[in-house]
């Protein structure tokens, strides 16, 4: 077979080894993501993963050939926390998309480290959990009204935006975590500084100050619904067009 014709390399792509080991992939993969929740992607290597496992690097090589499938295997596995998207009709898909974005929303930021992952330009995940979601997902557009041709770009852009802003927030709050702060601590200490630099600009100024008083989480939750609302608005006057 031509190379411009072989199927990309993954370990969803070739037989999985069915023989009886002491050491299985679903072990490996568990404590590859309790190592990325708490060290991020950098840290995971094969031979510090063989040590959380007690085995050595060579044992885990049985499994997944490289590190880049293993990426593959927990990308699937966090999918597979998301709830099926719900079956919607005409009359409801807002709704039903709403949910599917905040789940996939709040999957990310219980994760940060696989937010990259998600946002890396033509990477497809063809696991079985990711594809039961965007399935899942094509499926509610498609209730919608939403052409055949048209409900892949729409469920495109919903997910670009998610994980635009999600991935944001992640790196946000990392860094908050690395500090040792909470978030509502980490924001007071800002607003002095911020303030000062922000005296020649009104605007900046008088947007701080609507919402000092608020919660840091009460408004990047209210920032993430109004612009999921306002890109649904978008892709909702496509189907009146």
């Amino acid at each position: 077979m031509p190379a411009e014709q072989k199927p990309i390399a993954s370990v969803w792509t070739r037989p999985r080894r069915t023989q009886r080991e002491h050491l299985t992939r679903e072990q490996i993969v568990s404590a590859a993501i309790e190592l990325l929740d708490l060290e991020g992607l950098e840290a995971l290597s094969m031979r510090k993963l063989g040590a959380r496992l007690n085995v050595a690097a060579t044992s885990l090589y049985r499994h997944v050939a490289n590190k880049d499938e293993l990426i593959e295997l927990v990308v699937d596995e966090v999918y597979g926390e998301l709830e099926a998207p719900l079956v919607a009709d005409r009359a409801h898909w807002r709704t039903a998309v709403t949910r599917s974005a905040a789940h996939l929303r709040a999957m990310t930021l219980r994760h940060p480290w696989i937010a990259p992952e998600l946002g890396q330009v033509g990477l497809v995940h063809i696991g079985p959990n990711a594809m039961r979601m965007s399935s899942g997902l094509l499926a509610q557009f498609e209730a919608a009204g939403f052409t055949a041709d048209e409900k892949d770009r729409a469920a495109g852009t919903l997910v670009a935006y998610v994980i635009g802003i999600a991935t944001s927030e992640a790196a946000y709050l990392s860094q908050i975590a690395r500090s040792g702060k909470t978030e509502p601590e980490w924001v007071a200490g800002l607003r002095s500084a911020f303030d000062e630099v922000s005296q020649e600009h009104q605007r900046l100024r008088e947007g701080s100050s609507a919402r000092q008083d608020a919660h840091p989480q009460q408004i990047r939750d209210d920032d993430f619904a109004y612009g999921l609302a306002r890109v649904l608005d978008g892709l909702a006057a496509r189907l009146i067009a």
